[in-house]
Order: C-alpha cells, then sequence, then structure tokens
C-alpha cells in the first residue's frame, strides 16, 4: 500500500504569490486612499492585501509609516472590524510571530485549545519549528517548551515536547530493514501487548523521516492486515491519540489533513473562525490548490461554496480571495 503525497513537501502550489510588478509605495497608498474620508473602500482593501504575499504586506507597512507617519495595522484596526478584521491583523502579522501568538493563546487561559497545537507541531518542518520557537521567546519571554510542559500532561506533553525539540531525520534516505524493524517495535508496543508502551510510538513517530516513516507504515499493513491508524485508534485516546493520527495523516497526505481541519472548523455547532483565518491565511502561500482539490474529492463540495455556506460580507469575500476564488 503506497500513500501518494506522503512527503508534505512535495507538489505544493499556493493559491498567493509575490505579486510582480510590486511597489509597496504604490500598495500603502491605495490602503491610505481606501481608508480617508467617511466610510472604508473595503474591497480596495482585499483587492490589495489578499494578492500579496506575507512578505510583501510587511514592505508595504514600512512604506505606509515611512509616507504618513502612521501604523497601517493601528488603521486597519480602526476601519475594520469582527471577523474581516480579524482576518486582515493576520494577514498583515509576520508568519513566526502570527504562530507564536497562536500557539501562547492556546495554552492561556482556562483550559488548553489542544488542535491548535497539533495543527502546528504535527506539520511543521524542524526549520519552521525552529523559527516559531524564536519568535516565541522574543514575544514572551518564555519558552514553548517550558509552556508546553505547564500546560500539557501525560503522553500528549511528551509527544509535544519531542515535536517541539526539531530533531526529526529530515533526510530522504530509507532503510527498509529499519522500516521493518520500526513496524515489529510498534506493534510490539501495542497490540501485542497489555497497556500500551507509548515511548516507542514517540520515538518513531517524532523521530523518522517522511520517507521512512512511509514505509513504516507500509511495513505494519503488510505484517498485520490493517493500517496502523487502527492501531493508534485502539491503544490511545484523547490528544494522545489525535496528535499521533495527526502526525500519520500528514505524513501521507498533508492537503487532506489540511482540508479535514478545515472542514472542521466550519462544521458542528458554530464556525471555528480564528482557526478558518488561520488555516487559510497560512496555507495559501504554501499548498491550497492541493488542499482545494482534496477538500472538493472528500466532502463533495468546493471549498469556496463551503465558506460562502459559512462566511458572509467582506469576511467571506477576503476568505476567498485568498484561496484564489474571488
Amino acid at each position: 500500500m503506497s500513500y501518494p503525497g506522503y512527503n508534505p513537501y512535495q507538489q505544493r502550489t499556493p493559491t498567493v504569490r509575490p505579486a510582480q510588478p510590486f511597489n509597496p509605495n504604490d500598495d500603502a497608498q491605495v490602503l491610505r486612499t481606501a481608508m480617508k474620508g467617511f466610510g472604508t473602500d473595503e474591497k480596495a482593501i482585499i483587492n490589495c492585501l489578499a494578492r500579496r504575499s506575507n512578505e510583501q504586506r510587511l514592505h508595504i507597512a514600512a512604506a505606509f509609516k515611512t509616507m504618513y507617519g502612521k501604523d497601517l495595522i493601528k488603521d486597519l484596526k480602526s476601519e475594520l472590524s469582527g471577523n474581516f478584521e480579524n482576518c486582515i491583523v493576520a494577514m498583515m502579522t509576520p508568519l513566526p510571530e502570527y504562530y507564536a501568538k497562536e500557539l501562547h493563546d492556546a495554552m492561556s487561559g482556562v483550559g488548553t485549545d489542544e488542535d491548535v497545537l497539533i495543527e502546528v507541531l504535527c506539520t511543521m518542518s524542524n526549520r519552521e519549528i525552529m523559527v516559531i520557537r524564536e519568535a516565541y521567546h522574543k514575544l514572551y519571554y518564555r519558552s514553548l517548551e517550558s509552556d508546553l510542559k505547564g500546560d500539557t500532561s501525560g503522553t500528549f506533553k511528551r509527544l509535544m515536547v519531542s515535536l517541539c525539540n526539531a530533531a526529526r531525520d529530515e533526510s530522504n534516505a530509507t532503510d527498509p530493514q529499519r522500516a521493518l524493524q520500526d513496524a515489529q517495535a510498534l506493534l510490539q508496543a501495542g497490540e501485542l501487548r497489555l497497556g500500551t508502551d507509548e515511548s516507542t510510538f514517540n520515538m518513531v513517530l517524532c523521530q523518522r523521516s517522511y520517507a521512512q516513516l512511509q514505509l513504516v507504515f507500509q511495513e505494519y499493513q503488510r505484517i498485520t492486515g490493517h493500517d496502523i491508524e487502527k492501531a493508534v485508534k485502539n491503544e490511545f485516546s484523547g490528544d494522545s491519540e489525535d496528535a499521533l493520527l495527526a502526525i500519520i495523516r500528514s505524513i501521507k497526505n498533508q492537503a487532506a489533513f489540511f482540508a479535514k481541519y478545515l472542514n472542521k472548523s466550519m462544521k458542528g455547532m458554530g464556525t471555528n473562525d480564528r482557526q478558518l483565518i488561520r488555516l487559510v491565511v497560512t496555507r495559501s502561500e504554501i499548498d491550497m490548490v492541493q488542499i482545494k482539490s482534496e477538500y472538493q474529492s472528500k466532502y463533495g463540495e468546493s471549498l469556496a461554496d463551503a465558506i460562502k455556506g459559512d462566511c458572509s460580507g467582506h469576511y467571506k469575500k477576503c476568505l476567498l480571495a485568498l484561496i484564489g476564488e474571488y
């Protein structure tokens, strides 16, 4: 059994690309005009910012301050409101800082939003996690690892700390013999014993490369006759189960993983707008074309139609522009 696209760094097509040509002074002027006088030209703001990369938006903010002596984000916040404002502010925040804030807020206050921790730490490369860790320390004068330790517990805590360590093998080299050994070790640690040796699952799934884990999953299927996801569902529960399944699914097909999270943000009781904004804003510059395709095939409707049915006004238009549908 093979998993097409098991390497999440293959075939990634964004819907938001750097604008060419690009003049930050011209864009700053467009935004200033859109916010001057009575009323706000929200369409002009969307047309400008949703068609620029995150890096270009930061250049626009710098040009805006130089030209007008004003903070662009503050001006936008004073002119906009609700989820549209939240979406635009997310777009204007440097990505490492944005992820750091999302992780921090997920652990602040009463309870923890484990979905955010799973979504970020289970899918990022070593380099991405290291950059987010630096941004986190700069913003909060605390280490991400210490906050994870203080806010999570048990097997889930150990998983999060392992992933935060950003030490996964990222080579493309594979070793079929070692894959067989790992598959047997996972079987011995789970389905063939009373109780579960969580540390073996932690070690294999957090250390091995994506390419190597592809082989491990194939060997597990060959030995047992069923997918490793079934073993995880049988042996784990709660956040630990969710995190291990997230690692496995994002390695099999990362676009399908994010399509599922997008669907989850819009279905059920009310919309998780924070999750929806985070997914659309961040993935639009990475692999939104693949995510849209997976969404259509998995749920029988386009992502654009799902957003149209769930969101409204300028917020809806902004999300649609980011996914290349406005």
